[in-house]
Parts: structure tokens; sequence; C-alpha cells
């Protein structure tokens, strides 16, 4: 996967670092005062000096760094690392308060180190080497003679991906303490604002939306407030040239790897310099330094593409696919799962889960998971959450019977668990009423009649963690569903000082981290996936510790349509969990052919939210070959190279993608028709990424390589003319869709 042709250069008579793979290349260099200044981010180009792209003119009404000096401002100049006060008035990467209330720092250049390899980044999820000749890392160390804290920037460049990450580290070296109130784990100065700015948006049900607008000048953000990364705004932003498409153009896509409160902005200024910025959010946030302590900054994923949106988000895929995930499932093809919550909600025994678990494994199924309300005094969503033992109003014969008996029937087993989480009815919050986060003499707040858990105590998480560990033994485990389906309100923590309740949101990010990697350290081949209301929390810090995710609630497979799509910009298809739901779907109340529901789902890590004894012997037909195509094709899908080939967002009738296996030898190629019309124009499908001199065989037809993606690919259907008895195509309707394989044919 990987060569070692990452370089990292310091030109000492120029005083000039270059980061260059062959694919891109990061250029900055240090100012006559230390100040880092920024002259080149794209495509690869030679080594030599740069510094001509620093442009000095004296401007009206511009404060300058030396006296009688009325060029050397940085106010027009581009940095790495901008402060604010200091002839800068932009937003800076760092603001440090200090106990005599001043907010003015200095950062110079002092030292720095290139090695190769990637260091781990303390007690935070980021991406990784599995060994050091996988790419270079520069440390920069920079510090403030007043205050004596130094700041250390982490640059790491891959060596066969255009990838660059960032992240920091503040240190305090000095004898006062020091309050952290903006941290920024990028800063880019890009030099100009030719660029349109693309978001992933939405709410509850209708998650990772595409949204684009213009830069202006001016700011541009989407930021989380909630304590988690949010239904509402991705912690990834693409900027995009404006003839950029998929397939062409220049774009620079950034994610955060956090999964807690974030800001991602692009400042405009009058000169249209954009200094794009990515970071945990300032806005309730203040980190309390004391002497010798230091603080580390999330990783931030910088990724550069000249070949538009696809290689943009293929690029994202390889890296979270391979070196952000872990552990043994990161690799292994996952298993077809049943999930009994839209099957019975809370309406089931042992007796009803064992017949929904036969009919699963007649039918191929290989994973049965138990969702909410066997647990605690769980009767409803108001009571049971924090009592992590068997309910046996449900399940008399505890979970061990129910595990052994799915068991034997031929099923791995798998539990819903929702750890950060307590209700006032329950054992737990009757014992440590204090474990929940609240401020005092307030009123709390609810949500979905529950609370959180201050997961910022580390003996919450030590007591979730053994109630974890109990159930986990006694049912021996092979997959945990975790769920988190609230916002934080109320926040504080009553241990801590006043000057330290803008750590809380922070501090419980870091706990959930925390229970996660206990679990896995203890847990190895347990197969986690990650959910939040189904898409609340799905962002790059999760993927460290559960490789899937549950997508969205909505489970609707036009729906899925875009949410799918919009969440392809950046996450891999082995991280969409996508199920075939029952219809009326319980969501939109929309009828959808089976068919279809099978055709969105297959592109995720696919499984089934229903009871299959509920279906006609056509439908079990139906999911009998889905299950048979699935497991042929699933590798193919989880780790092959993913093209979005028509988009829900521009077009209200159809949408289509593709996938292609790394040899190029196997395409899958799905289109799906939303709404039907009559006497349509003939329609064509143009293919990517085959191999131009391959032959390529679909039933018995065959095509090249080359001719599928210049000339198209017939998809014309009966809706191209008038839908009648002399058609010589099927019938088709709304929601229709189809599948085609593509595979190389052998000579």
């Amino acid at each position: 996967m990987f060569n070692n042709r990452a370089t990292i250069n310091f030109l000492e008579e120029d005083q000039q670092f270059h980061l260059n793979n062959g694919l891109i290349s990061y250029i900055f260099k240090l100012s006559s005062d230390g100040k880092l200044l920024q002259l080149y981010y794209g495509k690869a180009i030679p080594d030599k000096d740069y510094s001509y792209l620093i442009e000095m003119h004296h401007r009206p009404m511009t404060t300058y760094r030396q006296e009688n000096d009325l060029l050397y401002s940085l106010e027009h100049l581009k940095q790495e690392f901008p402060e604010y006060g200091t002839t800068d008035f932009r937003h800076p990467a760092i603001s440090l308060r200090q106990e005599n209330g001043s907010k003015i720092t200095d950062f110079v250049y002092l030292k720095h180190e290139i090695f190769n390899g990637k260091p781990q980044l303390e007690n935070l999820p980021a991406t990784y080497f599995e060994n050091d000749s996988e790419g270079k890392t520069l440390v920069i160390t920079l510090k403030d003679k007043v205050t004596n804290v130094e700041v250390e920037l982490l640059y790491t460049i891959f060596s066969d991906l255009p990838v660059i990450t960032r992240s920091s580290r503040v240190i305090n070296k000095g004898s006062q303490v020091q309050f952290i109130e903006e941290i920024a784990s990028l800063s880019l100065d890009l030099p100009d604002a030719d660029y349109d700015w693309m978001q992933l948006s939405g709410a509850w049900g209708r998650e990772r939306a595409v949204k684009e607008r213009p830069l202006q000048q001016g700011i541009q953000s989407i930021e989380s407030t909630r304590g988690i990364s949010s239904h509402q705004h991705n912690p990834f932003v693409a900027l995009k040239r404006k003839n950029t498409d998929e397939t062409s153009g220049v774009v620079i896509g950034t994610a955060l790897v956090y999964s807690g409160n974030f800001l991602i902005q692009a400042e405009v200024d009058t000169w249209d310099v954009t200094r794009l910025q990515v970071g945990i959010n300032p806005f309730g946030f203040q980190w309390q330094l004391n002497p010798t302590e230091t603080f580390t900054s999330p990783e931030v994923v910088l990724v550069y593409s000249n070949c538009g949106l696809n290689q943009m988000s293929q690029t994202f895929h390889q890296l979270f696919r391979k070196r952000l995930a872990r552990g043994v499932w990161r690799d292994k093809d996952r298993p077809v799962l049943i999930n009994n919550w839209e099957a019975t909600y809370f309406d089931f025994d042992e007796d009803k889960l064992v017949s929904i678990a036969e009919k699963a494994h007649d039918v191929g199924v290989e994973l049965f998971v138990l969702d909410d309300g066997w647990f605690g005094e769980r009767n409803n969503d108001h009571s049971g959450l924090g009592d992590w033992f068997v309910n046996k109003t449900r399940l008399p014969r505890g979970i061990g019977s129910l595990a052994e008996k799915i068991r034997s029937i031929g099923l791995k087993f798998g539990l819903w668990f929702e750890p950060e989480m307590v209700n006032k009815e329950s054992k737990l919050y009757k014992e440590h009423p204090d474990w929940m986060i609240h401020t005092p003499n307030r009123k709390e707040n609810h949500g979905r009649n529950q609370f959180v858990l201050n997961f910022g105590m580390q003996e919450v998480v030590d007591e979730i963690f053994n109630q974890m560990c109990s159930i986990i033994d006694e049912s021996k485990l092979e997959y945990i569903k975790w769920d988190m389906n609230r916002p934080l309100t109320d926040v504080y923590d009553a241990r801590l000082e006043s000057s330290q309740q803008g750590e809380v949101f922070h501090r419980y990010v870091l706990g959930v981290y925390r229970l996660y990697e206990m679990l896995i350290t203890k847990y190895p081949n347990i197969l986690f996936e990650s959910c939040s209301s189904g898409g609340g929390r799905f962002d790059p810090g999760m993927l460290y510790y559960a490789p899937q995710a549950w997508t969205s609630d909505d489970s609707d497979a036009i729906e899925r349509l875009k949410i799918q799509y919009g969440t392809s910009m950046l996450y891999p298809i082995s991280s969409m969990g996508a199920h075939v739901s029952i219809v009326p779907n319980h969501q939109t109340n929309r009828l959808t052919p089976i068919e279809t529901r099978g055709n969105v789902a297959f592109f995720g890590a696919f499984g089934y939210e229903l009871d299959l004894n509920q279906l006609t012997e056509k439908e079990i037909l139906v999911v009998k070959k889905q299950i048979t195509f699935y497991k042929k094709y699933r590798s193919v899908i989880h780790n092959g190279i993913f093209y979005r080939l028509i988009s829900p967002f521009d077009c209200d009738e159809q949408a289509a993608w593709m996938i292609v296996s790394e040899d190029k030898k196997t395409a899958i190629v799905a289109h799906y028709k939303i709404l039907n019309k009559v006497n349509q124009p003939y329609k064509r499908l143009y293919l990517q990424g085959l191999h131009s001199e391959f032959v390529y065989q679909n039933d018995d037809q065959l095509y090249s390589g080359s001719e599928l993606m210049n000339v198209g690919f017939i998809i014309s259907d009966a809706s191209s003319g008038q839908n009648n008895e002399q058609n010589i195509r099927p019938e088709t309707y709304d929601f229709d869709s189809r599948i085609w394989v593509f595979t190389q044919k052998e000579d």
C-alpha cells in the first residue's frame, strides 16, 4: 500500500520547509523574527527557494512589526500559526489568557525535528502508521518568551496519499497558570478566495446533505455546540474551485478527527486571502494549563485533489479504512446482521427473539442483534438506562441463555448499549445522582426522557465498564451497538474549580474515548458499531474505535440515497451501517420495493431491520438472493474504489454510483429511479475507474473498459416510450433500481 517517498526538507539558507511526496507540496518559511509564513500548498512542485511568494507592501492604516519599517505587517502575510494583536487582526490559531488578563502572545521559532513515522496523540484518536516507512513527521517548536509557553506544531505527510495531518501541543514551561481559550489544530492561509465552500449538514433523519456556496469576504463557518459532532453539521469542509466536479478540478478537503464541539471556518479578508481554520470550538471552551502541563489538540486531516471530488473522497476512504479504523475488524468481511428494533421495539420475549433468529438463519443472516429493552427495568424510555444488567421480566433465563440459543441456531450474538446515559428511574441514578451532568440550583433539561452521565469522572467510566464487562462475559458478545441519543445540556462539573468549567465538554469526550479504549483492549474481537440517534456522532473520531456507524435512523431507501451519497464525500462504504427495513417505512411511511431497499443497503455494512417472519414467500426469496449477492461481493464493496456518478442532490429523478475492485477486474454499478415518468429520453451511464484495455462481461454482453467509460452503458428502461404490452423492456415504476456487475472476461 505504501512506498517511502515522503520527504521533508529544511533549506537552511532559505529558512524554508518543504513537505513533498510526489503528489503534493506544502511549503512555508521562517521570517526574520521567527514567524512561520505560508508559501504554497497544492500539487507537488520542485525543491527551490519560493521566498518570492512573500509580498510585503506598504498599505494605509496598517500596523507593523518593527519601528521604522513600513513593509513587514502580519496583517497582509499568510501564516502557519497566526496570533491576534501583533499586527494581525484576523482570527488566531491560539488565544492564551495569562494571569494578568493579557491575551497577547508572540510565538516564534525555537527548534524543529524531522523523523520517519508518526507519533501517537495522547488519549485522542488519530490516523496511524504501521511502520515508519509510511511517511515523515515534522515537529516545529515555537516559544513565547514572556510566558515561557511552548507550542509544538505537528505535520505528518503520508508517502502514498495526498494527505497531511496536523495537530498541536501546548506546553506550559512557565511558572504561572495559563488559560487556553482558542486552539486551532489547523490554520491554513490560501492566496485567494476563488473557491466554493462545501459542507455536509442536515438534522435527525436527513443527515449529511451536500450544501455549497461561494466564499465571500467575511467569515463562513460550521460548528457544533452540542457536545457531539451532531446531526446538524459534520466536521468536514471542502474548498473547491469553481469548475471542479466529481472527476476534474482542484479541491481541498479537511476533516477533524474529534467527536465533540468543533468549529471549521473560512475567513476571507478584504484582500481575498482565505484563512481556513479547524479545531475545537472555542465557544464554551477554556482549558486551565498549569505549569508543566500539556494540552494536545485533535488531529486534522488535509487532503488535496486535482482530479475532482471523487479523488478527494477516495483518498479519505482509503485513509480512514486502512489507517484510522483499527483492530481485527478493519480488514475482515462484516457479517450480515438482523436487528430486532423495528420488528419488536420493547415488545419481545425470548421466544419471539428466537423465532426471528431462526428465520434469519434460514435466509443466510450471520449475526443477531438485540436492541433496546433487554436491561434494568426498561419497559419504556423513561427507565433503565444506567442499569446494565438483564431485564428478568422479559428475559427470565438471563442474557446468557438467550445468547446460547442464538448461537445454537448458528448466528453470532450482539447487544445494544447506551452507556453514556441514565434515567432517573434507575438503580444507578438513585445511588449516584451526582454522576449526572447538571448545573447546581438549576432545573435539568432532558432529551428522550434521559440524562447524560459525567464521563469526565473516572469513577463513572469505571462503573459502566464493569457493568458492561459482566454482560459481555455472560453472553460472550461478538458485536456491540453503542448508541447515544441526545446532546449535552446543563454542562457543569461540581468537582472542578470555576476556572475549569470550560473543560467539561472536552473532558466528556476524552471519557468516551477512554471507555472505548478500555473495552477494545479487553475484548479485541468484538465488532463495535457506533450510533447517535443514527448519524449524530458519525465522525472520524468514532471510526478509530468503531469501524462502522449507524448512518441514520432514517432507513427509507429513497431518503438513504441522499444520506449515503453525502456521507460518501468523506467516509468509506465499509463504515456505513445500511439495512433493509420494513414497509411502510417507519420514518417516511413510504412503500418501497424490497429489491430497491436491498440495492441501496448493499452499499454499506449490510443488514435487516425487520421481522422476516412477516414477509411473503416471494419476499423471502428476494432476501435470500440479496444475502447471496452481498456475501459474494462484500469484499469488493468494502475495499473497492467508490465513484459517485449521478447526484440525487442535482437530480430529483435518479441517482447512480459504482464500486470498482482494486485490481479493476470487477465493477458493481447501481442506478436508482426516484420517480417514474413517461416518454423519457434514452439514457446512458458513463462508468469510471475501469481498466481501459480490459474486456468486461455483463450477462452475455462484452464491453471494453474504454467503451464503458467513454461511450457509456445503456440504462434506458420502459419509460423511454410508453409502458405497454409491446415494450420490450420490463415494466418500471417509482423507486425502481437496477444493479449490474461487470467482470473482466478471462482469455
